[in-house]
């Protein structure tokens, strides 16, 4: 989009105008990473950020990258790669979920990506549960392989659970596959054990106990 030969003049004495701190701030540096990233990396994650916020990605998320990155002496290269990466999957991220997608849908989906869920993954959770946030399922995704569950089986299980749950069942669902690792089960056992109880509770809870529903008796001749 071009810009007025006004605001551009605007723009300028503006800057001409204004201290060099507040210039600075004018230009999109984060203040956050003052002393704690050195130049030119800040620079470089200022770009990145600012990129972002173009593009309408949260940015809250790319900043606490940066900080974690500095809070462990990371590379200054090191620091700004992983921005980078991050930025680069909530892209990815926003454009799986759609554009309505909240801020924090498409943080938890780029920690699914990068656990290794697809972009179609992100896709079919959001048609699966079209009325219901999608961040849990998402995080719950990322939190299994963390646990050591195969990407796809921890993949195939959200997508499993997301027309039968809630988001509270979904968070016990993963702390009792945890509880079950914790005891010594294999992380595929403990999925698979769990996914099962889940789904038969799902099921119960939806049609009813089985036990109380009427049976027809055979007809007398």
């Amino acid at each position: 989009m071009r810009t007025s030969g006004t605001r551009l003049t605007f723009a300028l004495l503006l800057s001409v105008a204004l201290p060099p701190a507040a210039a600075t701030r004018a230009s999109g540096q984060e203040p956050r990473l003052e002393g704690r990233i050195a130049e030119p990396a800040r620079g470089q994650v200022d770009s990145i950020l600012d990129e972002a916020r173009a593009q309408g990605l949260p940015t809250e998320a790319l900043v606490d990258r940066a900080l974690e990155g500095a809070s462990k002496d990371a590379p200054s290269d090191l620091i700004v790669a992983a921005v980078g990466r991050l930025s680069g999957e909530l892209e990815v991220s926003r454009d799986a979920l759609g554009a309505e997608s909240s801020e924090a849908e498409i943080v938890a989906g780029a920690s699914a990506l990068r656990a290794g869920a697809q972009p179609d993954d992100l896709s079919q959770l959001r048609v699966l549960r079209p009325e219901q946030p999608v961040t849990v399922a998402a995080a719950v995704l990322a939190d299994l392989v963390a646990v050591g569950v195969p990407t796809d089986t921890a993949v195939a299980a959200v997508l499993t659970l997301a027309t039968a749950v809630e988001d509270v069942e979904y968070i016990a669902f993963r702390r009792n596959v945890e509880r079950d690792i914790a005891l010594g089960a294999s992380p595929v056992a403990a999925l698979g054990v769990r996914l099962g109880a889940a789904a038969a509770e799902a099921d119960f809870t939806s049609q009813g106990p089985r036990a109380t529903q009427p049976t027809r008796r055979p007809r007398k001749p």
